[in-house]
């Protein structure tokens, strides 16, 4: 081990300072090759972010997470991986990162990374191998492959259903040109599953979140973190009652493991997991404290507009947490996700992946107002806080993206009726009045193309807006860290006479108010209104807005 990662590992981090950091931070997203272009490829890279930790730092964010940023064929955007012990080639070298990570940390910002178990690139040097080795070897022994079910095997091996929609099996062809051998992919079929009950799968993870801990990583985010396992018998849905492919009891095992592992290193290295469980008792069974310290709250990010909608997904997510002692985390969109700007505005507020469409009309304007409200009421509620880049500009939806032009599978594995995720991954705009908008050198054609409305939307646009959404999120986070009674905590509801709006109070004297309605609204008693979303109209607050107030603290009776 080399003396640069030998003072990683042992670096004295925020972290040590505060073993509690993940509990309420404010962590904020970076998707790699949209964040900002360091050398005119048209491609973001590391050199980008490093000359960007400036302005996170001036945002108030406490983390970053980046989304993979390994060796990959970009099948899937980054989440095929190729190599997880060097970095994409686009994006730059391991070196930039391991001095990234210090840089940020020097900020007092720490670095989460994501990891993929649940499957790697065809192009991987063990799925190669697997190939080259034919039935029956070692090499295969790492994935699920099988032979087929029928007379020559031509029958698929089970019905599973891909996570972005059709098959989930691919017949390989062997070297003589015969059809071969199936495997199964629950994603992309540049995308196939490992096998966790091998152990050189578990093997070899472990060893990989060592490898990144020694850099000085302060966590990771588990991609797909409930898909791991699978039943050996290959059965078909609904014949056992366990599912065959999500959330077995098996996966806790995996998680005590690499939570001994993180634990084994100085400070808090936290594991985040990408958890898509209904069963909300289900869901906090990964939270237990032997296993993942915290997961993504998916429920609330799916829910429609509206006060009642809001606080029982609140109510469900806290009262679910309590029992485990784990902090809810909040978040309202990711590279995955229709923007809030865009998504608001619908006539169906609510996110779900199989009911993306193109042309379903949105009103941007009170998708802004919304969002803007969105974001102060979530900074507002208990536990740590996800941004995803770009939306602190407001930034909505990128939906007349060229046909030619789409990357994302969805879009293709759907027969092109899914627009697919690339319209909330458009590189930001930083500054200037046309493309790339500081994204990169001027002329840089970047890898989507940047609508030439952005132009008002600019961080050097907003900065000299003092109603800027940017300025909306410095305010609030500045908050955030100001007021003790605001991040992990308590929360008491403040009861209303109106359905359609929601408050809540923090500490002794924070109180947040959101008005999901269209008419204005009296504001509950107050010495002072710290934050709103709106202007208030002649002392009220408007429809589709949010504000923080100082109001009178509680007495004891």
């Amino acid at each position: 081990m080399d003396t640069d990662v030998l003072t990683a590992r042992h670096a004295v981090a925020p972290s040590d300072a505060d073993p509690l950091w993940w509990r309420s931070a404010v962590i904020y997203q970076v998707y790699v090759r949209s964040f900002a272009d360091g050398n005119g490829d048209g491609t973001g890279d590391l050199a980008g972010v490093r000359q960007r930790l400036g302005y996170l730092k001036d945002l108030g964010v406490d983390a970053i997470w980046f989304n993979p940023w390994y060796p990959s064929p970009m099948a899937d955007g980054g989440y095929d991986v190729e190599d997880y012990r060097d970095i994409h080639p686009e994006f730059g070298t391991l070196a930039e990162a391991e001095a990234l990570i210090r840089e940020a940390l020097a900020l007092g910002i720490r670095t989460i990374i994501d990891v993929v178990p649940n499957h790697i690139s065809d192009r991987h040097e063990w799925f190669r191998a697997a190939l080259a080795a034919g039935p029956g070897s070692p090499e295969r022994e790492r994935f699920w492959f099988h032979p087929g079910k029928g007379r020559n095997g031509d029958e698929i091996p089970t019905h599973w259903v891909s996570s972005f929609q059709g098959e989930t099996w691919t017949r390989t062809t062997n070297p003589d040109g015969t059809p071969g051998e199936w495997y199964l992919h629950m994603f992309t079929p540049e995308q196939p599953d490992l096998n966790w009950n091998h152990p050189d799968v578990r093997r070899e993870h472990e060893d990989i979140l060592r490898f990144w801990f020694d850099r000085g990583v302060a966590g990771v985010r588990i991609d797909s973190a409930a898909l791991l396992i699978k039943d050996p018998d290959l059965p078909e849905v609904g014949e056992k009652p366990d599912h065959p492919t999500e959330d077995r009891d098996e996966l806790h095992d995996v998680y005590r493991s690499w939570r001994a592992i993180a634990d084994s290193y100085p400070g808090t290295r936290v594991l985040v997991g990408e958890i898509w469980v209904p069963d909300i008792e289900r869901f906090t069974k990964y939270l237990r404290p032997d296993e993942m310290h915290t997961a993504f709250n998916f429920d609330f990010l799916a829910r429609p507009w509206g006060a009642a909608s809001f606080r029982q997904s609140i109510e469900q997510t806290l009262a679910a947490h309590a029992p485990v002692g784990a902090p809810s985390t909040w978040v309202l969109s990711n590279h995955d996700v229709t923007r809030p700007v865009t998504r608001y505005g619908r006539e169906d507020t609510a996110f779900a992946f199989l009911k993306k469409r193109f042309g379903v009309p949105t009103d941007p304007e009170l998708g802004l107002h919304r969002a803007r409200a969105a974001a102060l009421l979530v900074a507002a509620l208990p536990g740590s806080l996800y941004i995803y880049q770009g939306d602190e500009l407001g930034l909505p939806e990128v939906e007349d993206l060229p046909l030619a032009l789409i990357q994302d599978p969805m879009h293709f594995r759907s027969g092109g009726v899914d627009p697919g995720r690339d319209g909330c991954r458009v590189p930001l705009p930083w500054t200037g009045d046309r493309a790339p908008f500081g994204f990169g050198p001027a002329g840089t054609q970047t890898w989507l193309p940047q609508p030439a409305a952005w132009s008002a939307l600019t961080v050097e646009a907003q900065e000299h807006d003092p109603h800027s959404t940017l300025n909306l999120y410095r305010a609030a986070l500045r908050l955030r860290r100001e007021l003790p009674g605001l991040g992990d905590g308590p929360l008491t509801w403040v009861e209303t006479p109106d359905p359609d709006t929601l408050a809540f109070r923090r500490g002794d004297d924070f109180v947040c108010v959101v008005n999901t309605g269209d008419s204005a609204i009296d504001l509950p008693a107050h010495e002072e209104v710290l934050l709103s979303s709106s202007a208030l109209d002649d002392g009220a607050l408007p429809g589709d807005s949010a504000a923080w107030l100082r109001a009178r603290p509680v007495t004891a009776t």
